[in-house]
């Protein structure tokens, strides 16, 4: 009942707060819409660099969270030799973290942008900063219960980190008109992700090869997933002003 009051009184503070577009004023409207906007088509967004790139990130990235997120409760219970009541008094822990990320995560990149940094540098530093700590998950089949609960929480706060900003990218790189579509196709690709692994991951326990094996996988797929981005987007720059750019060097 806490959490569900302290939604409503978020929602009711976002409804107060909350500006929508069309009440901006002509005069800071007309210009966002001189720089040749448009539509774009789902068969150009779809073979745009832009959008691959983030879709094929997150689908590497959600891989790993939804099975951080789904398997964290049977993990504790088949390998640690967790019961009910002590999953209820630790696994929560994580789940805080993770909120912790997904606030600090976006608050640590639009400071930098507010300390006149690009957003190239902004949104790839923390996302970086926010891999970094990933591949620590492959320790947790190795370490002592209390390192196991601390690593998880670092896992869960570097995913959310992350996740929060990939899904800030659409709207940096793209025209407020297509930003709904990719982020929708952003959100497809990280929830087809998520059910591979989940299906990998069960072939490989049945199979014996155990959650050592799994964490290893999963403790690699964000690092992967950076280095698309780095490759897709090597400079974070608005679709329009990119084409603008090609069409200049032609």
């Amino acid at each position: 009942m806490l959490t569900a009051l302290i939604g409503l009184a978020w929602a009711a503070w976002w409804k107060i707060s909350y500006v929508p577009p069309d009440s901006i004023t002509a005069q800071t409207v007309a210009p966002a819409h001189s720089v040749g906007a448009t539509i774009f088509s789902w068969t150009q967004l779809i073979g745009m660099r832009e959008t691959w790139g983030i879709v094929a990130a997150k689908f590497l990235s959600d891989a790993a969270w939804f099975f951080y997120l789904f398997w964290l409760p049977k993990y504790l219970y088949d390998a640690r030799g967790f019961d009910i009541k002590s999953v209820g008094t630790f696994a929560w822990m994580p789940s805080a973290a993770a909120g912790l990320g997904c606030l600090l995560g976006g608050g640590f990149s639009s400071f930098l942008v507010r300390r006149k940094f690009s957003v190239n540098v902004a949104r790839k530093l923390a996302l970086g900063l926010s891999v970094a700590v990933m591949p620590l998950a492959i320790l947790i089949p190795h370490v002592a219960i209390p390192w196991v609960i601390a690593l998880f929480c670092l896992a869960y706060f570097g995913q959310q980190s992350w996740s929060t900003l990939v899904m800030v990218l659409p709207a940096d790189l793209f025209p407020s008109e297509v930003v709904g579509s990719v982020a929708g196709l952003v959100g497809f690709g990280g929830a087809m992700g998520g059910i591979l692994f989940g299906e990998l991951v069960g072939y490989l326990l049945d199979r014996n090869f155990g959650y050592r094996a799994v964490f290893n996988i999963a403790g690699t797929l964000h690092i992967a997933a950076f280095l698309i981005i780095l490759a897709a987007l090597p400079t974070l720059l608005p679709v329009m002003e990119r084409q603008q750019v090609a069409a200049n060097r032609i």
